[in-house]
């Protein structure tokens, strides 16, 4: 059985998948390890470097520099060598095929998919070729591992934990209330119809004064704020019933 079963490409900053091997395996168990990978690769910009989380069967590597990290899934039987091995050469790789503006500039989940197939080469050459070079890398890498080991993690602190994720609070969202206006009555719309009716004669009344404005003396603008502050008060005198009637009745009244 292959020891790396899964990789991807992600970006650091916000998680943002780049690329993944597209071979799945449909047991309950990768499945559970496939989601919680997704959720560590969130939070990717805590754990800067190399780091494993390891679950019963499976364990999830990554490895992290700028803003580009590659991760994998494999069997508890991979050794750590290996794994930051091959996900070194993976990060070379992804590097050397796409600039730092392509990758920053991504918007779109897996928008370089294509490198699918240098992941599987990669896979490939790690689970069943064995030669000197790869020798030669692992002892390298075995080297680093003793004088900075990876940060080491559980699935367990991959997920969901009182209520945080991610480092914030879960934020649980409530529908709005729902305001029903009561219905008018028969009285409310008598005292609607008469505000509408007194509003309308003292703006006729108002304008009828302003038209003869200049032909009188200052004293009548008096008389004629008489007649303006009356209408303006009955239009909101009744705010909440005028939204139902206003229309219709200002209509019958000019």
């Amino acid at each position: 059985m292959s020891m790396i079963l899964f990789a991807c490409v992600v970006r650091v900053r916000d998680g943002l998948p780049l690329s993944a091997s597209t071979d799945f395996y449909h047991s309950q168990d990768f499945l559970e390890c496939r989601r919680r990978l997704k959720t560590l690769a969130l939070r990717l910009a805590r754990y800067p470097g190399r780091g494993s989380a390891e679950g019963l069967d499976f364990s999830i590597h990554f490895s992290s520099s700028r803003d580009v990290a590659c991760m994998a899934i494999c069997s508890r039987q991979c050794p750590a060598a290996m794994a930051f091995c091959f996900l070194e050469t993976l990060w070379w790789e992804f590097t050397a095929s796409y600039d730092t503006t392509c990758i920053g500039l991504a918007s779109r989940p897996y928008a370089f998919l294509e490198f699918d197939s240098v992941i599987q080469k990669v896979k490939w050459h790690f689970n069943y070729v064995s030669s000197t070079q790869m020798e030669s890398s692992l002892e390298k890498i075995q080297e680093e591992l003793k004088f900075q080991p990876p940060v080491v993690l559980t699935l367990e602190d991959t997920d969901v934990a009182n209520g945080v994720m991610n480092g914030h609070p879960q934020m649980h969202l409530e529908p709005a209330p729902n305001f029903r206006m009561e219905p008018v009555t028969a009285l409310g719309i008598l005292s609607l119809i008469l505000n509408i009716m007194c509003a309308a004669l003292n703006l006729i009344r108002g304008i009828h004064l302003a038209e003869h404005s200049l032909q009188v003396a200052h004293e009548e603008i008096g008389n004629i704020l008489a007649f303006l502050i009356p209408f303006v008060a009955c239009i909101f005198q009744d705010p909440g019933r005028l939204v139902l009637l206003v229309g219709p009745n200002l209509m019958a009244c000019f």
